[in-house]
């Protein structure tokens, strides 16, 4: 276990708040955890480190596992830095500072997990499917989006958040829809979808 690991974790916490950094909700990250050991989960693409939160939960849960995740947020992607580095978790963690769209991997994952921005969630799963593990699996969060995507539209006053909340009832339809990839929608958090390749 990585000394001081739970004190770095309240500091994170706090400066979410603080700075109003969305992290997981901690039901949501509990599931996360708990899916990795579950399915030996050992190589991990995260869509959006902000912090570092997700990231240092999932790469400390348990031995010999390793994450990949991409920030396009400078302040966020230093800040994530420094509690990497407060924590040696530098060989667990390898984190990118660059927009996800404009990142080309090689390398093949078991889980991709998507937090990043909700209006490119298609084009992240387009894009990083392909460097998904044959019996990987992609999840991703805020489906829910605070419960505002089960609202009746007419209550949501601000038209930048409506159009937001369309593109992720755009996405959760492209998630029911998709002939390759079966999704469950599971209620912790705020929202997880879970898609795994349909078997042929």
């Amino acid at each position: 276990m990585v000394e001081n690991l739970d004190s770095v974790i309240s500091e994170m916490e706090l400066y979410a708040d603080k700075f109003n950094v969305p992290i997981m909700q901690k039901d949501g990250i509990e599931y996360l955890i708990n899916y990795i050991k579950k399915h030996d989960i050992k190589n991990i693409l995260e869509i959006g480190t902000a912090i570092g939160y997700s990231a240092i939960k999932m790469a400390t849960c348990k031995d010999k596992i390793h994450v990949t995740t991409i920030e396009r947020d400078e302040q966020r992607y230093l800040e994530a830095i420094k509690n990497i580095k407060k924590l040696d978790l530098e060989e667990k963690i390898m984190p990118i500072f660059n927009d996800a769209l404009n990142v080309s991997l090689d390398d093949k994952y078991d889980l991709i997990f998507i937090d990043a921005s909700k209006s490119q969630n298609i084009k992240f799963f387009e894009k990083f499917s392909r460097n998904l593990e044959e019996d990987g699996t992609i999840i991703t969060d805020n489906m829910s989006f605070h419960g505002l995507v089960e609202k009746d539209e007419s209550e949501i006053k601000s038209r930048n958040l409506r159009g937001l909340i369309r593109k992720v009832k755009d996405y959760k339809e492209f998630l029911e829809t998709n002939k390759t990839y079966t999704t469950e929608f599971i209620d912790v958090g705020d929202g997880l979808a879970v898609s795994k390749k349909k078997e042929r």
